[in-house]
Order: structure tokens, then sequence, then C-alpha cells
């Protein structure tokens, strides 16, 4: 039986790894199902040979037409961050105002301010999930299952019906959701997101003559060396004073640890070992949760 829903049909703006990922895991949840949404999409760069490959994915139409595409309940601008950012001026001209829109982006200060600016109806929303490898044909409904999604919500439009909805679907679809501001959300992930990619580009960079010799040990630490630049040229441009910031930071702890090697001081680098392999077990515990 088809529930009543306050979201009946969603757009997607961008369809490449996250996008559809999601797609895919929102549309086989059983709370998409019982309420029979439409799930639409567009992206500029597709061939008639990707229209076809994405439908059979899960998108229920590929649109070329604004005004249809941004009439949807829910939009999801899942392009790269600034493409998202310029996209709301385009939204504001076509969308209606009861159309509720949200976006994959990985940082959210920007963007949220531009929504405001524009009295946009706007959650930003970023799962926590994705891989080296860009692009639809890398996507796949499990690289949400259990990840978090970080909601950013500066109006309470959370509490709202769509909201609330919105809330429901993530969780049908197996994901669970957290929120914050959206000047904390790019506080936390330039460390914990934005600083690990860098260090593996680095390291990867520093290491390069010697990697015909290294072990899988290397491999596994400098995997997120492979991402693409065009993603992180947008993440890095626009949360570039919190990114630096964690890196001048993380900058003196190399330095105290290169004192702590260079002196033997054994006891302070058991410590170190201790407390990471201490907060190792807890993510490994907060990941099978």
């Amino acid at each position: 039986m088809t529930v009543k829903s306050p979201i009946r049909s969603i757009s997607f703006i961008g369809l490449g790894l996250i996008g559809m990922s999601l797609l895919q895991a929102m549309k086989r949840s059983p709370l998409a199902t019982e309420s029979a949404i439409i799930f639409q999409g567009f992206d500029p760069n597709f061939t008639e040979s990707d229209q076809q490959c994405v439908k059979e994915l899960g998108l229920d139409a590929f649109m070329t037409d604004k005004k249809a595409l941004y009439s949807a309940d829910l939009l999801i601008l899942s392009a790269p961050v600034e493409v998202n950012i310029a996209l709301l001026e385009e939204i504001k001209q076509f969308a209606p105002p009861t159309t509720l829109v949200s976006d994959v982006s990985s940082t959210k200060a920007l963007i949220a301010r531009k929504a405001r600016e524009l009295a946009l109806p706007f959650i930003g929303m970023h799962p926590m999930a994705g891989k080296e490898q860009k692009g639809y044909r890398e996507s796949h409904e499990e690289l949400l299952r259990d990840r978090r999604v970080i909601f950013c919500d500066d109006h309470g439009l959370l509490a709202s019906e769509k909201g609330v909805f919105l809330v429901r679907l993530l969780e049908s679809a197996g994901c669970t959701t957290i929120s914050m501001t959206p000047d904390e959300h790019d506080r936390i992930v330039a460390r914990i997101s934005h600083l690990p990619q860098l260090l593996s580009t680095l390291l990867m960079g520093y290491c390069g003559e010697s990697i015909s010799t290294s072990g899988p040990g290397f491999a596994t630490f400098t995997r997120l060396a492979g991402s693409s630049w065009e993603i992180w040229r947008d993440i890095i441009a626009t949360n570039s004073d919190n990114i630096a910031e964690e890196l001048d930071k993380f900058s003196k702890e190399l330095s105290l640890l290169a004192c702590n090697v260079r002196e033997q001081n054994l006891q302070q680098l058991e410590s170190r070992f201790s407390e990471a392999n201490r907060l190792y077990q807890t993510l490994k515990e907060m990941n099978r949760s």
C-alpha cells in the first residue's frame, strides 16, 4: 500500500559516486518503496549511454527541463561543492518555494551562507562515505549502509514535515544521522577527512622513489592518494582556513614525534602507541555498531 508522504519526488543534480550511491540506497529502502517516491536527475556530462546506465541503476527519469527538474519535493545537489553553490541561484529562479534543497558537499559553511542569502529552505547533508574512485560506475547502495550522515540545519527545518521524513528515509536506507552547525562541520571534517587526504597525498609523493619496495601497509595508508583532484580542488578552496590550521597543528605534532624518536624517549613513544591502539579499537567498535 502506498503511504502518502511529504516527499514524493527527489531530484539529484550530479550523478556521480556519492549521488548515485545515495540514490540507490534511498530507492531500495522500505520507506521509499512504501511511499512510491520518484527519483529523477540530471548530469551535464552524461551521454545517452550514461543515461541508460543510471536508469538501470535506479534512476526513474533523466530530466533536462530545469523547471521540471527543480520542481521536485526535494533537491539533492551532488556535484562538486563550488558547482553546488553556483546552482543555488538557478534553483531560486526555477524551484517553487515549497521545494526543500539539500546537498552532499564535503564542506558546508559557504553553501549554507549562500542558501541563507537567497532565502532558500536548505538542509546541508554530508554522507561520511566514499572511496578514491569516482563516477556512477563505482556507485553502490552498500557504500552508505551503516554510515553516518551529518545534517547542518540553520533554520530548524529538520523538525519540519519534510525534514523529519528525510531523516526517516536515510535511516530506512541503513544510515545513522547526527546534526551540527555548518561551521562546526567544516572544522571537524578538516581534521578527520581533509587532513588525512592531504597527508596521504604528501606521503605518496615523499616516498615516490621507494614505492617499488613497499608493502601492503604503505598501500593501505596511502589509499587516499588515488583520490581525484577534480573533487578535492573544490573542497580545499571552500575550507582552506580550517585545513591549513589542522596542517599547522599536525606539523607541530610531527616535530614533537621526531624529538621523541631522536631522544629515544621510549616511554613517551609507548604512551603514543597505547593511546592510538585504544582509539583504534574504539573506531572499530563504532564502525561495527
